[in-house]
């Protein structure tokens, strides 16, 4: 976490390397007027040596680009450092500065939005089979898996004291469900696509699964050796901090979307409870990156996830927003980090980074300003006014004034550390 932290606070943001870029003609330009400041007073105004030299120094202080050089990496240290405070880790400069730009924002919906700890809450038999022995074939096929709603039935089964046979030639079967062989027969157990590639009948029990759908529950169909035998129904509890996370980033006018590999039905129950009003459902995990460039099209996208199959997507985001308690693979390919468990974490990074880039905008302007300001009186606009003793003071106030400058960009970045979202 130090190291994240540290590499962020001296990452370079897009506007410090528009400053970089300018301070590569500025310094020259500088050099150029304080020598043709010096040469002037002293060949075509005759004010002498002493103060000639004296205006050159004067221009060169003025214009050192203290300001200019620390006026991101000041803002950027200070508001990196507030976001791990709040548990909140930015990767990079970059990073932080595209969060300000979003217009649109992803959500997996599993384990992000919900807990990702479902339960087995409907047992639904259709065949010859009792609760348990369906329990008992579907648990056995499932401990081969990782995914969360395969812990959901192998913890219904053991909760039943079900002992569960070994499954062989288990086959993990992206976005449609597992395939395995126990005590003899080919079991099945996934979603509709899922029954559909295998060529098994469930259309007769449609009107069930849409009954369970439409309470919010994901449905898992059993088959045995192709023929179904029931349905298994499961629910994943939504997080406390989704609900106000969801109205808080409409408030700030992003477009809320929401990734499930769930049926349309399910997702829609989902989305209802949470106000998202722009579903993709039955998307498979190679999907997901797809989805996230499509979006694209309209602005800057955010992808919000916590599983292996959100990497992609995250990855493909201009703004990729790991949860902490997700894969250590979603966490590495994600730009921003939240450690809490804290859905109301993505609109404070936001806004935080908001808060940032604006005071980076405030320290560029200033120290521009200051500069373009500051360099007429420097070369010498004021001698005809106040004769060329002015000289003999100038650079000393121009010194006092550089120092001014730096600390003044110092201190509106460290107002940052005041920065205290309401969410």
């Amino acid at each position: 976490i130090a190291k994240l932290v540290e590499e962020a606070q001296v990452g370079k943001a897009a506007l410090q390397r528009l400053a970089d870029r300018v301070s590569a003609y500025f310094v020259p330009a500088v050099i150029l007027i304080a020598t043709a400041s010096g040469l002037f007073w002293y060949f075509a105004a005759g004010i002498g040596l002493t103060y000639s030299l004296l205006a050159f120094v004067s221009v060169v202080i003025i214009a050192c680009p203290c300001a200019l050089g620390i006026a991101t990496p000041a803002a950027l240290l200070v508001g990196t450092g507030k976001g791990a405070e709040n548990g909140i880790l930015i990767k990079g400069g970059d990073q932080l500065e595209e969060a300000g730009k979003i217009k649109t924002i992803i959500f997996d919906k599993t384990g992000t939005l919900t807990k990702g700890q479902p339960s087995v809450t409907d047992i639904v038999p259709i065949g010859k089979l009792t609760e348990i022995q369906m329990l008992g074939y579907a648990g056995a096929v499932e401990k081969g898996s990782e995914h969360p709603l395969a812990a959901a039935v192998v913890n219904a089964a053991q909760g039943k004291r079900i002992e569960l046979s070994e499954p062989s030639g288990f086959e993990a079967l992206p976005g449609l469900g597992v395939k395995a062989t126990v005590r003899g027969h080919e079991v099945l157990l996934g979603n509709l696509e899922l029954m559909r590639k295998f060529s098994v009948p469930v259309e007769a029990y449609s009107e069930r699964m849409a009954e369970l759908q439409d309470q919010g529950k994901t449905i898992s169909l059993l088959a045995l050796d192709r023929q179904p035998v029931g349905l298994i129904g499961l629910a994943d509890t939504v997080k406390e901090s989704s609900a106000p996370t969801i109205k808080a980033l409409k408030k700030m006018g992003l477009d809320i979307v929401m990734l499930t590999g769930d049926n349309e039905r399910t997702a829609k129950a989902i989305a209802r409870t949470l106000g998202i009003d722009t579903i993709f459902a039955n998307v498979r995990p190679s999907d997901k990156e797809e989805i996230v460039k499509k979006l694209q099209k309209g602005g800057k996208v955010a992808m919000v996830g916590d599983g292996i199959n959100d990497a992609p997507a995250l990855a493909a985001a201009n703004v990729g927003i790991a949860i902490g308690s997700g894969t250590d693979v979603a966490k590495e390919t994600g730009g921003i980090i939240l450690i809490k468990d804290d859905m109301t974490d993505v609109p404070k990074a936001l806004e935080l980074s908001k808060a940032t880039v604006r005071k980076i905008k405030q320290n560029l302007l200033w120290a521009f300003v200051y500069n373009v300001a500051l360099i007429p009186i420097a070369a010498g606009i004021l001698v005809p006014f106040l004769g060329p003793g002015i000289y003999e003071v100038l650079p000393l106030l121009a010194a006092a004034a550089m120092a001014i400058s730096s600390v003044t960009v110092v201190s509106n970045s460290l107002l940052l550390r005041r920065f205290n979202p309401k969410i």
